[in-house]
């Protein structure tokens, strides 16, 4: 049982830091990269369908993305779906390829990503947190119902607040490496 709760509890903040970092990939630092268009969904025949389930997503240039759609009727609705996601991209159809290029950042505009990336670190920290505490409530339970004794209870709430430094120390790792990258001109 003891093992388990230490698992899980590793396994939920393994989690949390990969969708940090999933998240962090969708930050754009000025640089085209397919990923940036991942999330994004269009109205598939009344459905909310992928850009990837729809379309072939390629890098035209270092500065570019192209959005292929399989189907001519859908040129539209996946432009106008680049255009609404709210990342700042003005895309613009050429014949069946539609271009999306990427702007340049301004200064400005790299300080807001970088709010934006803390403040997505800091929903994953919280979240690793929610974990710890989670794990904690669940030990003091078993303690109670005299599942563990009180020496193996702190043991494993050591071993999961190490666990929780180090997952945070992790997110840190990665807001850092974004911040820098970030401010790269």
């Amino acid at each position: 049982m003891i093992a388990d709760i230490r698992k899980n509890a590793e396994q939920k903040m393994n989690k949390s830091l990969d969708a940090l970092k999933a998240d962090l990939t969708k930050v754009r630092t000025g640089r085209a990269h397919t990923g940036l268009l991942d999330h994004i969904t269009v109205d598939y025949y009344g459905s909310p369908t992928l850009i990837t389930q729809v379309a072939n997503v390629t890098l035209v240039d270092s500065r570019t993305i192209g959005v292929q759609p399989w189907e001519k009727n859908m040129i539209g609705k996946v432009e106008r779906a680049i255009r609404d996601a709210d990342l700042g991209l003005n895309p613009a159809t050429n014949g069946d390829l539609i271009r999306v290029p990427m702007p340049m950042l301004t200064e400005e505009r790299r300080r807001d990503l970088i709010k934006v990336v803390k403040s997505e670190g800091e929903d994953a920290k919280i979240a690793v947190r929610n974990i710890r505490r989670d794990a904690n409530s669940t030990l003091k339970e078993a303690l109670k119902n005299k599942e563990i004794s009180e020496d193996d209870e702190r043991r494993v709430q050591d071993e999961v607040q190490k666990l929780t430094d180090r997952f945070v120390t992790e997110i840190d790792k990665a807001l850092a490496a974004k911040e820098v990258d970030l401010m790269a001109v």
